[in-house]
């Protein structure tokens, strides 16, 4: 799977998922990857910030792990079912239903810190308090100035049936 930061025509940025590079290609191609503000298919692949490698002896398990971004981008589904195969309805529903459960495990084993995930995560990178999984709300300044400070942070996925 490979993550893009995308960008309509109208300059709205957005993320979205994808099997491979090709699968993006040939999606974009057929008009199924759309903004989720305007509708616009007509969208690029933007600048992506780099992922910043983690410091030598540093335990991956007890870093902050997931931020809800204020605003979650839900996962792109085909504007028509026509234009896409079984094959790929297939692949799209156990994709959902991958994205779902790994939400659920989130959700499960992570406390929610509501919109307090940028200090808790601050506070746990620079040891003022334990190390534990936490998820919550972050805007995204907030989020690009975590990842600034080399503090992981990742949005949580929401599918569109999931939105309120």
């Amino acid at each position: 799977m490979i993550r893009y930061a995308l960008r309509c025509e109208q300059g709205h940025g957005f993320d979205s998922w994808f099997p491979s590079s090709s699968a993006y290609d040939r999606q974009v191609k057929q008009g199924l990857v759309e903004c989720p503000r305007c509708g616009s298919v007509k969208v690029e692949k933007a600048i992506m910030a780099p992922q910043i490698a983690r410091k030598k002896g540093r335990d991956p398990v007890s870093e902050p792990a997931v931020a809800e971004a204020a605003a979650p981008v839900p996962a792109q589904a085909p504007a028509e079912a026509d234009s896409s195969s079984p094959l790929m309805l297939a692949q799209e529903r156990e994709l959902r239903a991958k994205l779902r459960e790994l939400r659920e495990h989130i959700t499960k084993v992570a406390d929610n810190v509501g919109p307090g995930f940028a200090d808790e995560a601050r506070k746990m990178h620079y040891g003022e308090i334990e190390h534990r999984p936490i998820y919550g709300q972050a805007s995204t300044d907030e989020a690009r100035a975590l990842i600034d400070e080399g503090i992981e942070v990742m949005p949580l996925p929401l599918l569109p049936d999931e939105r309120n």
